[in-house]
């Protein structure tokens, strides 16, 4: 029976999530809120440090506020790299509607305030590497919630590109750093097909 259970999770769960990025317009209930970042907060981290931290955006002027800062940024970068303005227009287009179409927006952070610090860069860099992976262990662990809870994500790593912009946008502290951004919400629609590489291309020694 154990095994069984196990498969389903794994064949539901794990192999059933699908990146969303279309929503109905009815929000998130506050309690299932917290307990995506419930779940989230559940997720290992190095030396039990727990780096993650996150801007939860529920109003439509916040959505907006973020993706317009966000969209105004990415034309200035594409048009500076000499990309036709017609295609940067239609990125950022492209971009703010998916920020703004979702009832909720969860922005993951990465605050190295309570990580170790090193004198050489080295092992500084290893350190600020550990709590990227704890950042993003955590925000997996929201996906999985999401979709166990019937709602749909989508990851968008754009936050990168911009950190302070979005660190200034959400009103958060200038010593967290973006990491992620989660659209989440009521389905619209189920996402594309999954494709996955056969193990054999990434399991060193696979049969």
């Amino acid at each position: 029976m154990a095994s069984e259970v196990a498969q389903d999770v794994f064949e539901s769960l794990i192999k059933g999530r699908r990146s969303v990025r279309r929503y109905e317009p009815k929000p998130v209930p506050q309690s299932t809120v917290e307990a995506l970042l419930e779940a989230g907060s559940w997720a290992p981290s190095a030396h039990n440090r727990q780096p993650w931290r996150f801007a939860v955006l529920t109003e439509p002027a916040a959505r907006e506020t973020l993706a317009n800062r966000m969209g105004d940024l990415l034309r200035s970068a594409r048009l500076a790299d000499g990309d036709d303005p017609a295609d940067v227009d239609a990125d950022a287009s492209r971009s703010f509607a998916r920020i703004t179409g979702a009832p909720l927006v969860i922005v993951a952070f990465l605050s190295m305030e309570d990580m170790d610090s090193y004198p050489d860069a080295a092992r500084q860099s290893a350190e600020r590497l550990m709590a990227v992976q704890g950042v993003a262990m955590a925000v997996n662990n929201i996906l999985l919630a999401a979709h166990a809870a019937g709602l749909g994500a989508c990851w968008m790593c754009a936050p990168l590109f911009c950190s302070e912009a979005v660190v200034e946008a959400v009103g958060a502290p200038a010593r967290w750093q973006a990491q992620a951004l989660l659209t989440i919400g009521y389905p619209a629609s189920k996402g594309k097909a999954a494709v996955r590489r056969p193990l054999s291309d990434v399991v060193l020694g696979a049969p």
